[in-house]
């Protein structure tokens, strides 16, 4: 099971505190860093305010090596689809190949209402987030040549006779692109827009039951739609909170403003043999990779600490 770290940055966090868990993450080993595409926090003031996803990815493309970037997931109301393109592909280059492209439908009115960005009623979401797959994909996958142009005529977005540059290094998605991560709770829609667009599907923060079955819906619609089933990367998303010893785990938790036992109850919490187990749980649900949601940034013994005891184990 490949381990990777997950941050929530509009919960307050610098551009500094995420290239230090980044670069930490990158020495210890983890697949990958993934940061939230949110601009308002979910409590709490957010001091110093939020960092831009995209933004903050094109300088840790610039100061880290090896380890992949991504977002986990970018709202596909915050930006237009070309636009977006030519920022993650621009990124990818930067990173000589190494960034994920986690797009969803956006869901959290507030932070929309904070910064003047519309944000229209559920269908039309993903209506648009389809669109912007369809249409970012295309861009990438479009051939370079004098006269060749991409043209798309969607609903809500249309391209007439786009060079659909700048190409990202990685030529290597199911569309001829970035990796492309979907992922959500939906039991009919996001299923199928993952066997369309997806190399990977993500269930965030779910049970293992219930992760086993929407992989099984997602098994389905990747088959349904002519593809292998073993062609997805099937991932989760958990809460981490891990002590060498009970109080190390009763500090951590405190220091996240959240409880041990329900951490215990809904993450990856506890021991490191705790914590092991559960994910071992997981992997019988068929996880092949989890975004391990790191909250108190400054801690940076705690991903040591997962890497030295946990990591090596799964």
């Amino acid at each position: 099971m490949e381990l990777r770290i997950f941050t929530e940055p509009q919960q307050g966090a610098t551009y500094d505190d995420l290239l230090a868990v980044a670069a930490t993450a990158e020495e210890l080993g983890f697949g990958a860093f993934f940061r939230s595409d949110h601009y308002l926090a979910m409590g709490g003031d957010g001091l110093p305010g939020p960092t831009d996803a995209w933004t903050t990815l094109a300088g840790l493309a610039r100061e880290t090596r090896s380890i992949r970037l991504g977002t986990l997931v970018t709202s596909a109301t915050f930006r237009h689809p070309g636009p977006l393109a030519i920022q993650v592909a621009q990124v990818d280059q930067m990173s000589n190949g190494r960034v994920e492209l986690g797009l969803g439908a956006g869901w959290f009115s507030a932070e929309h209402e904070a910064y003047g960005i519309p944000f229209p009623a559920t269908g039309e979401r993903f209506d648009r987030l389809e669109e912007q797959l369809e249409l970012i994909t295309g861009l990438w996958a479009n051939p370079v040549g004098e006269g060749v142009g991409y043209d798309f005529a969607g609903d809500h977005y249309q391209v007439k006779s786009s060079p659909g540059l700048p190409k990202p290094v990685q030529r290597g998605g199911l569309r001829g692109g970035v990796p492309v991560v979907i992922g959500g709770h939906g039991k009919k829609r996001t299923p199928a827009l993952a066997a369309a667009y997806a190399d990977e599907f993500n269930v965030p923060f779910a049970s293992a039951e219930d992760v086993a079955t929407q992989f099984g819906r997602v098994r389905a619609a990747v088959e349904a739609a002519g593809r292998s089933a073993a062609s997805m990367t099937y991932s989760a998303a958990l809460v981490v909170c891990v002590g060498a010893d009970e109080a190390e785990v009763e500090r951590r938790a405190a220091a996240i403003g959240r409880e041990k036992d329900e951490l215990r109850e809904n993450g990856v919490a506890g021991t490191p043999d705790e914590a092991v187990a559960r994910l071992a749980t997981y992997a019988e649900a068929g996880v092949e990779r989890v975004y391990l949601q790191v909250l108190d940034l400054a801690d940076l013994d705690h991903l040591r600490l997962l890497a030295a005891e946990v990591m090596p184990r799964v």
